[in-house]
């Protein structure tokens, strides 16, 4: 398959371009690569279809950002719809407003949820249940509005056809005039004796329970998409979708980079001189860190495959673990002598990058450093 185009580049602007430029520009290239203006060019079917990708993405305000932090993989599954399996005018469809036109879609309304995870879950993946409630068929006329025992009438405007011709319009331009009927909005049938349990609505609150499961290395804010459980669409055929948004719960002890973890950890001068064995927090429980005499502070040590698995390739990253050094607020009498008696005992050789900076001092001061 062949990689995707940026966005910003597909829509022929630049990446601070602002919610108009975005709109007139998909608007120009979905007018020049629609296939009724170009048939059987297959190459300006994949541009139609590869605009109103990037489309969908660069105007709405949270696909954006996710986006422009992430890359193509920021907005997989975050209410992406499938354009390259859709027909051009499925696609025209759905920005109809855009254009001046266009008949209603059936689909039904996406639903959004959160779901808090613990960094060990982020490392192994996890299965959530979830409890939801949504606008669902009727069970007293599943669905249809009609009280029980009646039926729907034919839409005396449209014929039952649920489209009626109109003159203007982005239609106009490709020869065709048909949009949604007005009175039955595309249905194309009427409800006469309305149903007593949804007033005519054919459509009911529902608690619905939903099985998620997680990928590891998921990120803050991605999400994931569970097809068809969404509302269902006007004339029922189609269910929106349910995206599950993933918060990531903050560790007490560890910090996310990417696919690393970090974990600064305190040490005593006397380790960092002397040298020692520490034990530091990981996913899997405690790990040994041998930190050498002489460390300093900020120093890095690596844990190799301690960290998160990466979403795609399922390698691990590492944990780095950084140790801070403190130097103790109170001694006692015996501590201040023993220092005391080490700091006579000095010699600027131990501490080379002490000399460097007070030897530059001195000539900074003295004018011999520029």
């Amino acid at each position: 398959m062949a990689e995707k185009r940026d966005y910003y580049e597909v829509l022929c602007i630049v990446r601070t371009a602002s919610p108009d430029d975005i709109k007139r520009s998909y608007r120009k290239l979905a007018l020049k690569h629609h296939p009724d203006r170009n048939p059987g060019d297959t190459e300006s079917e994949t541009r139609f279809k590869e605009a109103a990708e990037a489309y969908e993405v660069l105007s709405d305000p949270q696909k954006r950002q996710r986006y422009d932090q992430y890359g193509h993989a920021g907005v997989n599954g975050a209410g992406m719809h499938d354009f390259h399996n859709m027909g051009a005018e499925d696609i025209f469809s759905m920005f109809g407003d855009l254009f001046g036109g266009g008949r209603r879609r059936s689909r039904g309304a996406d639903l959004q949820t959160q779901v808090e995870l613990t960094l060990q879950e982020v490392a192994t993946g996890a299965e959530r249940t979830l409890q939801l409630v949504r606008n669902d068929f009727c069970d007293d006329c599943a669905g249809s509005g009609a009280a029980p025992g009646s039926k729907k009438q034919a839409c005396p405007t449209c014929g039952g056809y649920g489209q009626v011709e109109q003159s203007g319009g982005l239609g106009a331009i490709f020869g065709r005039v048909v949009t949604a009927c007005p009175s039955c909005r595309g249905r194309g049938s009427i409800v006469v004796t309305p149903c007593d349990g949804c007033n005519g609505s054919g459509r009911r609150s529902k608690e619905r329970v939903v099985t998620v499961n997680i990928p590891a290395g998921i990120h803050e804010g991605q999400s994931i998409r569970v097809r068809g459980e969404g509302e269902p669409g006007d004339d029922g055929s189609t269910r929106g979708d349910l995206y599950c948004y993933v918060a990531v719960k903050a560790h007490p002890f560890l910090e996310r980079q990417d696919d690393s973890l970090v974990c600064r950890v305190p040490i005593s001068i006397t380790q960092a001189a002397l040298g020692a064995t520490i034990e530091v927090p990981t996913l899997k429980g405690t790990a040994e860190v041998k930190v050498p005499a002489g460390t300093q502070g900020g120093q890095v040590f690596r844990l190799s495959g301690q960290g998160l698995p990466n979403l795609r390739s399922r390698r691990r990253g590492d944990e780095l673990v950084q140790v801070v050094v403190e130097v103790p607020r109170k001694l006692t009498r015996r501590q201040e002598e023993l220092l005391r008696e080490f700091a006579t005992a000095e010699d600027s050789s131990h501490a080379p990058e002490s000399k460097r900076f007070f030897d530059r001092v001195v000539s900074y001061f003295a004018g011999d450093d520029d």
